[in-house]
């Protein structure tokens, strides 16, 4: 059996219904896992959902939506998973957002409790939920999807960078309590991926090329180039891998 078989394990992926979180679920999906598609909009978790049936046969993927900002949302999506497919053995923290873009003197106070909310509270809320059936089983992954942002500044996104390096020591702490039960929490710190969440980093034409030629692979990244190192983390194969958060970026910060 390969490392990296994930059959019989229950994923939840939260923001899955595009972008990194979509390419980790059919990742997961592809390993044996079923995935719980999980974002804000039910149609949008529904088409992923059914798309993963339709390739890898039925009930392989269910569809839960629910806001990352709302505790009680998160709470119904754990519920409803155990309820349909049984206790959640790996989970993903893959949704965030960003909605500033500028120098941190001029964020508003919304903007910056919302982007903390969202990018840092609501993956220590889904870590909270995940955890007692985990420790009941002495068993469990959890990969939170940080960025590249969170180990330098930013004269745009400064913000949102602090909310990453933030997911970096929760991912460190929540690793060290939790290691005794068998429980794993590691990190994936992507570099710029070609996704709707980072257009506004990639759609210039000018801008893209001189970010590409910087890059040691002179490409940015698709959300399958993520999926890899989800799959590793959630898997047998990083059975001795804890606390860390991996920088999966083409080569931008060498």
């Amino acid at each position: 059996m390969s490392t990296f078989d994930l059959t019989g394990k229950i994923a939840v992926i939260t923001g899955s219904s595009r972008g990194i979180g979509r390419a980790i679920a059919e990742g997961l999906a592809a390993q044996g896992a079923r995935v719980v598609i999980s974002s804000r909009k039910q149609e949008a978790c529904d088409e992923v959902a059914a798309a993963i049936n339709a390739k890898h046969g039925a009930g392989r993927a269910i569809a839960i939506a629910a806001s990352i900002s709302e505790k009680a949302q998160l709470e119904d999506l754990f519920a409803q998973a155990k309820s349909a497919l049984g206790p959640v053995d790996i989970l993903v923290c893959n949704a965030a957002s960003n909605p500033y873009y500028g120098s941190m003197d001029g964020i508003a106070d919304e903007q910056f409790r919302k982007i903390l909310d969202n990018n840092v509270i609501s993956n220590h809320w889904l870590i909270q939920l995940a955890l007692p059936d985990m420790r009941t089983k002495g068993d469990g992954a959890i990969v939170v999807i940080s960025s590249i942002g969170g180990l330098r500044a930013s004269t745009t996104i400064g913000a949102y960078c602090i909310s990453k390096a933030a997911d970096f020591q929760l991912v460190r702490n929540y690793a060290a309590e939790n290691g005794q039960h068998g429980i794993r929490v590691n990190g994936i710190a992507p570099g710029l991926v070609k996704t709707d969440f980072a257009k506004a980093l990639w759609d210039n034409p000018q801008a893209l090329a001189a970010t590409e030629k910087a890059l040691a692979m002179r490409r940015i990244g698709e959300p399958e180039d993520i999926a890899g190192a989800a799959i590793y983390l959630a898997s047998p194969a990083a059975r001795w891998t804890t606390g860390q958060t991996i920088v999966v970026d083409g080569g931008a910060t060498i």
